[in-house]
């Protein structure tokens, strides 16, 4: 749990009370728990206060609706993670997607695939029925993330197509989507696309949206109207080759983000991998040069921290901020590929065929 140490400045002026300076103790350290192990990869991860999803490759899903009570296994009292599984594997025509998207709502959770054909299935979680809400099947498909901005309008983002990101948009809870059209949205550049790497290519915070994109040109495209109309902002994250810039994103509020990458060819690259923005996104400025690990594909504020804790990892590790992103140190060599917080102790990741319980320690 948090430590929080209270200090009261009481001025020998006055009377009045000042505001209580919070300080953090810092994380030090991380437990890694295996809580399912399957033949999957799993780089989709949404967490809620009742439920940890995820989807991976081999058309596999999973809904598990958490547990706080405990159980006894002979002599040994051990957590009891969940009450409740609901997982399993989608097939379409004798394929098995591969499923990198993952967006949640109060009454159904729905995964999209990677590659042509695009699948967009609703699964309902009462009674695991599942629908096909979306196909699209033309030259260059490929969708990257999802999220939903209430549990009634949705967005997922995937690679250019006729030369801008492909953009879905539903606003009837994910029964129908509809694609914008290039008309509406900034035009990509020749080798601009997005990296799937963790389902945190989009970010959205009220009825603000944030796109990141990577490549030859790593940059941000903005929605103050939960998607109706699009700006286009640059950043200096390193770019210019297909498998350099921006592979994640964030953002604590509506002014304060971070984009992470690098290039995972390049792992141990230090240089222009980090960038954050305080203005909501129109100008960034690169971090932590020398003072980072290196390629991470998943970055993520440690809730209530005011911005200041990021927790970062990838194949390379688990990295840790204490200052808003301008230095970093390694907490667990874990290999891990997304993962979305349960509260400002625990968080869920998903990994090569497994999904973990990370817990942080002060």
């Amino acid at each position: 749990m948090r430590i929080i140490i209270f200090i009261f400045i009481i001025s020998c002026c006055s009377c009045a009370k000042k505001e209580a300076t919070v300080i953090f103790s810092p994380i030090s350290n991380v437990t890694v728990e295996e809580i399912y192990s399957d033949s999957t990869s799993i780089r989709a991860v949404e967490v809620s206060n009742k439920e940890v999803l995820f989807a991976g490759s081999n058309g596999k899903y999973g809904y598990f609706e958490i547990n706080t009570e405990t159980v006894t296994k002979g002599s040994t009292i051990i957590p009891a993670y969940f009450k409740s599984k609901n997982s399993g594997v989608i097939d379409f025509l004798d394929k098995k997607p591969a499923f990198r998207s993952l967006a949640n709502t109060k009454d159904a959770f729905f995964v999209l695939s990677i590659d042509n054909p695009a699948l967009l299935y609703q699964i309902h979680k009462t009674t695991g029925k599942i629908d096909l809400v979306y196909i699209e099947q033309v030259e260059g498909v490929f969708y990257d993330a999802m999220t939903f901005w209430n549990d009634q309008e949705g967005i997922a983002m995937g690679d250019p197509v006729d030369g801008c990101l492909s953009i879905i948009i539903t606003r009837d809870g994910g029964a129908t989507w509809q694609k914008k059209d290039c008309s509406s949205i900034p035009a990509t550049v020749a080798g601009e696309a997005a990296f799937a790497a963790s389902d945190t290519n989009i970010k959205v915070i009220d009825d603000h949206t944030w796109i990141v994109t990577g490549g030859i040109k790593s940059r941000i495209l903005y929605s103050s109207d939960k998607g109706k109309t699009w700006q286009l902002y640059e950043t200096p994250i390193q770019q210019g080759t297909a498998t350099s810039g921006a592979y994640t994103m964030d953002f604590y509020d509506a002014y304060t983000g971070i984009i992470y990458g690098g290039d995972y060819t390049q792992p141990e690259g230090v240089i222009s991998n980090i960038a954050i923005t305080k203005d909501g996104g129109k100008s960034w400025t690169t971090t932590a040069d020398n003072a980072n690990q290196g390629y991470k594909s998943c970055v993520q504020y440690v809730p209530n921290s005011k911005g200041k804790e990021l927790i970062a990892l990838g194949f390379t590790g688990v990295s840790y901020s204490q200052d808003g992103g301008n230095h970093w140190k390694e907490v667990s060599k874990e290999a891990l590929l997304s993962f979305r917080f349960l509260n400002d102790s625990v968080a869920y990741a998903g990994g090569r065929n497994k999904l973990v319980k990370l817990t942080f320690h002060r």
